[in-house]
């Protein structure tokens, strides 16, 4: 006994001693931003959770992660989404914010300027993301990661293409662009391969409801491009990912996120849209937000609970050893990500 309490003791310290310095040294590692963006919102934002906001608590006891999600064309934001992962629920939640928003700031006069698409152009990501937070009535923003059109087609042809059933032809022709733009995709179910993908998020002219209905048909769009990704191997589209997007998240977060993204379904997302209206003022188009129905639309998304989360398939298909089977294969990597602090 005392021979292998000596030799335990000296094997215990030993593996401590090796450890520590791992460890330390993968957090270092875990604080890298792989995506080599320039601002960090963490770091940047004035309140990142906003104790003035009527869903403070909900914010500051929440496991989610949120990430806004930015398209841009031209030094201008053509897309705005705020992308809310529930790493607790397995629940992903994105809210659309029309690019004709109406958000003024001090110092800016003509009608454009008070778009919340033109604020990036003067003030850059963070300016961005805390006019969206704010809108949003203080629903904090943690990361950004952004991606021009070039960048959206690499990535859908690396994962294959994405399925879509297009509503009717989408057929248009701009020449005046820089490049000349030509739109045309038949009507019916396909898959978008990268260049008609960034044909369908460029299309607008063809919608009744104008740019509200371009904003209904993207969100259909990564409803299914995330199906797609959760379907195949996330590692076949990561290269992709990290060479075509602009983003302040680190290894520790995107490790986690991964290895908790093991247990997502792919009917687990819900999609919304700032609440408002349509309305001319100052010579311009202006969607005008509405702050009752934002708290509404907050309060059911921070309301969501596990148990609400994961019991739909689970009640429809009642295959509990396939839960259990996904719950041991994510439950290694879980640890892993938690034991060198991911």
């Amino acid at each position: 006994m005392k021979i292998f309490l000596k030799y335990f003791v000296t094997a215990f310290l030993l593996l401590t001693l090796l450890f520590i310095p791992t460890r330390l040294l993968f957090q270092n590692v875990s604080e890298i931003q792989i995506f080599g963006g320039e601002e960090n919102l963490m770091e940047e934002m004035p309140a990142l959770v906003d104790e003035n906001s009527p869903f403070f608590e909900a914010f500051r006891d929440s496991r989610r992660v949120n990430v806004l999600l930015v398209g841009s064309n031209k030094k201008m934001t053509d897309t705005l989404m705020l992308v809310s992962y529930d790493l607790k629920a397995q629940h992903v939640d994105i809210i659309s914010v029309p690019r004709d928003t109406y958000y003024p700031r001090p110092g800016y006069r003509d009608a454009a300027s008070k778009k919340i698409n033109a604020i990036y152009h003067s003030d850059g990501i963070l300016g961005t993301a805390t006019a969206v937070s704010d809108l949003l009535l203080g629903m904090p923003i943690h990361y950004y990661a952004m991606i021009d059109y070039d960048g959206v087609a690499n990535i859908v042809d690396s994962m294959g293409g994405v399925p879509m059933d297009i509503p009717f032809h989408m057929k248009y022709r701009d020449p005046y662009d820089k490049p000349p733009l030509v739109i045309d995709i038949p009507e019916g179910e396909q898959i978008l391969d990268g260049e008609h993908a960034v044909q369908f998020l460029r299309y607008r002219h063809g919608y009744p409801e104008g740019d509200i209905g371009r904003i209904k048909a993207q969100q259909e769009f990564m409803k299914s491009a995330f199906r797609q990704m959760l379907s195949l191997k996330l590692a076949t589209v990561t290269a992709t990912i990290i060479e075509n997007v602009d983003s302040d998240i680190s290894v520790g977060v995107a490790t986690k996120i991964a290895t908790k993204a093991v247990g997502l379904k792919g009917e687990a997302i819900s999609t919304y849209m700032l609440p408002g209206v349509p309305q001319n003022a100052e010579g311009a188009s202006f969607w005008f937000a509405d702050t009752g129905d934002t708290a509404e639309i907050i309060n059911e998304i921070y309301s969501i609970q596990p148990d609400e989360a994961a019991e739909g398939e689970a009640a429809e298909t009642g295959d509990a050893d396939a839960d259990t089977e996904q719950e041991e294969e994510s439950g290694f990597f879980n640890w892993l990500g938690n034991f060198f602090g991911l």
